[in-house]
């Protein structure tokens, strides 16, 4: 069936055993659903029309491991956009002070878990554009953090002894490492930050977290489609016991 704004939508389908009022309330669903997608589809158009943001205030200059070599090689952010593609995308993954209260001991559990689940998408994302999980920690922490959860394919790269973290807010300024989103584009030799995930700044409704990376997390979205939905206190681990 066709789709119209302003046109209520429906199907035949139904499930074994469903009653009446089952049917009716699903209905009624649907049509929220349907515009949530909706307006899901509007904000995206949104955000593909933002003019380019503010170009980088330097070519900053990360660490990562080199298998190659077996060595720590430096890596410049314009070196990051792979050949053909524009479009760069970083994670400001968090590590959090360990149970002995050492700087950046402990890899952050939710950077964790969504790592978890990008890191087997990076072969398909990386068609398109390019991808890197960037840390404060050093980059032979993050390494050891990546062999431990058995990451394949995402680009690690720490940013310790650059001013990047603070530059694009994934750092407070007392140190707090935060979890962020950044896109950055380049185009005719200029590099522009495009957009990152500011909801983790907005004001929050009662009893919502800001959600501002949840788009990269499918975690939340299975939770969200099952009768308990999200426990308001729980958070992934590290480990299960």
């Amino acid at each position: 069936m066709a789709s119209y704004r302003g046109e209520e939508l429906s199907h035949d389908i139904s499930f074994p055993g469903e009653s009446a009022r089952y049917r009716s309330a699903r209905n009624e669903l649907l049509q929220a659903e349907i515009a949530l997608r909706r307006q899901t589809e509007d904000v995206a158009a949104q955000r593909r029309a933002l003019p380019p943001g503010g170009e980088i205030l330097e070519d900053y200059e990360f660490e990562e491991w080199d298998a190659a070599a077996s060595a720590v090689r430096s890596v410049r952010l314009s070196e990051l956009f792979e050949d053909g593609k524009e479009t760069l995308f970083l994670y400001s993954f968090m590590f959090i002070p360990g149970e002995r209260g050492e700087p950046l001991e402990v890899g952050c559990p939710s950077c964790t878990s969504i790592i978890d689940a990008i890191d087997g998408e990076v072969p398909h994302l990386t068609q398109s554009m390019s991808f890197a999980a960037v840390a404060k920690a050093p980059i032979e922490r993050f390494r050891a953090l990546a062999a431990k959860r058995g990451w394949r394919n995402a680009r690690l790269l720490s940013s310790a002894g650059t001013t990047y973290n603070g530059d694009y807010r994934a750092e407070t300024p007392e140190g707090v490492q935060l979890p962020i989103a950044t896109v950055f584009t380049r185009r005719d030799g200029r590099i522009n930050h495009v957009w990152s995930s500011e909801l983790l700044f907005a004001p929050t409704d009662p009893g919502q977290n800001p959600r501002h990376v949840d788009f990269l997390w499918p975690l939340w979205a299975m939770l969200d489609h099952t009768p308990a939905g999200r426990a308001a206190d729980w958070y992934p681990a590290l480990e299960y016991g």
